[in-house]
This record gives C-alpha cells, structure tokens and sequence, in this order.
C-alpha cells in the first residue's frame, strides 16, 4: 500500500512540525519496508532531503488553482492520481476532500485556547478550519493526553476517534558540550538556555523579568523571531540586563546540542504546549530544566525537570537561582533528564501511529 504525507511543513527552515513530519516519516518507513510512503509539497523542498528506497519525497509543481487552492483542489486531485491507501496530514490540514481515508494531526490548541498570542488572520482560520479538518479525519492523533482531552472538549469529538501519541527528540541530541561553538557565536562560559520561536506563547517576557533578579550570568535565547515580539523587544530594550541576553537565530542540530550541552540550565517557561520538544531535546544532552507546571509540560517532562508557575516571575527566579547555585541538583536533575529522554523514540512514535494507519484503513469512519 502507498501512504502519503503532508510535505508542507518542510518547505522551509524545518521548526517542530517539520521534523516530526520527517522523523515520523523516516521511522514509518523502517517499520513497514513492504509499504510506500510519500511525502507531497506543491512547490520544492527547502534542502535535500535523504530517502529510503520505500520512502519518497515528491515536488508536485502545482500550478495555478491548483498551487494556490492545493487544500481543497492540489492536493485532492494529486491524492486521487497517486491512489494512496490513507493520507496523514502532519500539520492541522488536510485535504478537503478524499476517496481515502485520511489521518490529521492536531499538535495543540493553541490558536483557539490562546489567540491574544496569535496574528488576527491566523485564529480567524483556525476557528473556521479546524473543525472542519477534525470532523472530516477518519482519526486524529495529539502529542499528549492534554491535548486529548481539549481536542475532544473543544471540538467536541469521541474520544476514539482521537490518539494521544508522545513524540521524541532526534538521535543527534546528546551530551556533547562545545568550547568553540559557544566562543564562536560570541557566548560567555557560564549561560542559561532558552530554544524556541520567540513569539508571546513562549512566556519570553516573564523570562526577561526573572533574569533581570540574577546577576553575573548571561541569557542565550535560541530561536527565529515569530510574531507579536514588540512588547518583549520594548521592554529588553529598556532594561538594565540587555547587554547580557544574546538572541542567536535559527541555529543548525550542531549548534544546539552543543549549546543544550553546555549550558548551565535550560529554562522553557512557556504558557501552553501541546509536547514541547525542547524539553526533550535539552534533557537528552543533560542540560537541567526549569519548566512550566502546565499539564501537557508535566506529561513530558515526568518528574526530571524543576516545575515553577509561568507566570510568576519571582517563582522562576528563585527557581533558575537555587538551581545555580546547587551542583548537586543540577548534577541530579541533568542525569535524571537523560534517563527521561530516553524513555521516547520515534520508533514507538512510529509504531502507535501506524497501528492508527491500519485502524482507519481497515475501519474508516
């Protein structure tokens, strides 16, 4: 059978969606070699990307209505001509209509539960498309039970028809601290770590004000400016501590783990995640968290990371100090972080989901 995938997510600087959609993919592959997996784009991919001999990346160069309707025309048409057994959109979306039964990922609710973090255009579409992808999946899957249980209140679904699959980090996170990547992006010896989009979901101005309590340290914040980041760039720049917070950029896999590495703590105080895969990347090269006591944040994170309120600054502070000036702990929670991460792969990841494939397949709705 021939299975396809939504290549959207990798059209550009992969985030998140991107490399779940290729990890996912990848893993699916290994686990089923006697089966096709495909993974389809309207335009082409940014970068090269490695393959498997059951695993295909396709450029369907859709032009016209086509490229520009490719939800509810491009893609329907491509998936009836290539007569895909089950299609799985990775990324909220799916086509609008299908012969085949189709499998949607809903990664949180972000947009709906939080849209004062949102651009305006983005949560209008949200709330109108959503539903309409949710009710038209045959089966949804989430990366927590969190989200399982919002996905099911929110848009008012069955719980069996919704799967609450963890993801994983990638296998190029592990210990491996780097002097030279730290000297080369301009980074003192002694640092704290964010990674993430800067964009207001990510709680960064709460971050800001917590560091502003801890001295003789500097704050490394990891990631490509999203939207909305006026207020924190205001505030930073009006404050004390600007010369010690260093924004880097999107950074390559290299650079991270080296900085997940080295840092002396990793700080996530995010509002709301549907997983939080930083989480899992910065444990599996034994940076300490510090993290928010938010339920799909604890689900991740288990018992191997520090849990504060997100939204009390004082808490956080105290938090990141203690953990400081604590080696012991630092010490403790960096080899419990190890053993945590661990406990995820994207070969389980891939196993659950195909065990959804075969069920839709087998049972459409």
């Amino acid at each position: 059978m021939r299975f396809g995938l939504d290549g959207v997510p990798l059209r550009g600087k992969k985030s998140g969606i991107g490399h779940y959609t290729l990890e996912l993919a990848r893993a699916l592959a290994a686990l089923a070699p006697e089966h096709e997996f495909e993974i389809v784009s309207p335009g082409a991919f940014s970068s090269p990307l490695s393959s498997a001999p059951n695993l295909h990346f396709t450029d369907a160069r859709a032009r016209g209505l086509q490229r520009r309707y490719w939800w509810p025309i491009g893609l329907p048409l491509y998936c009836r001509r290539a007569s895909f057994a089950l299609f799985h959109g990775t990324n909220f979306d799916l086509p609008y209509w299908s012969s085949c039964p189709r499998v949607l990922t809903i990664h949180d609710l972000s947009l709906l539960l939080f849209p004062e973090t949102h651009e305006e255009h983005l949560v209008r579409r949200a709330r109108r498309v959503l539903p309409l992808m949710a009710r038209k999946a045959n089966a949804i899957i989430t990366p927590s039970e969190t989200v399982k249980h919002e996905i099911c209140e929110h848009l008012r679904l069955s719980e069996d028809k919704v799967f609450a699959i963890p993801e994983a980090a990638r296998a190029c996170f592990y210990p491996a601290p780097s002097s030279e990547t730290v000297q080369r992006l301009g980074i003192q010896p002694e640092f704290i770590l964010f990674v993430g989009t800067v964009e207001p979901r990510k709680n960064l101005l709460t971050l800001v004000r917590a560091f502003e309590q801890i001295a003789n340290i500097q704050l490394v914040i990891a990631g490509q400016k999203g939207w909305l980041s006026d207020d924190l760039m205001k505030y930073l720049n009006g404050s004390a501590i600007r010369d010690r917070v260093l924004f880097t950029g999107h950074l390559s896999d290299d650079d991270l783990r080296a900085l997940y590495s080295s840092c002396r703590v990793f700080v996530y105080p995010s509002l709301y995640e549907g997983f939080g895969l930083p989480l899992l990347e910065a444990m599996a090269c034994g940076a300490p968290v510090v993290t928010s006591n938010v339920g799909s944040i604890v689900e991740t994170v288990g018992d191997a990371a520090r849990l504060v309120s997100p939204t009390d600054v004082d808490d956080l502070a105290h938090a990141i100090t203690s953990l400081l000036n604590d080696s012991r702990e630092r010490e403790h929670l960096s080899l419990a972080g190890i053993e945590h991460a661990k406990k995820f792969s994207w070969e389980r990841t891939a196993a659950a989901t195909w065990e959804v494939y075969k069920q839709s397949v087998k049972n459409p709705r």
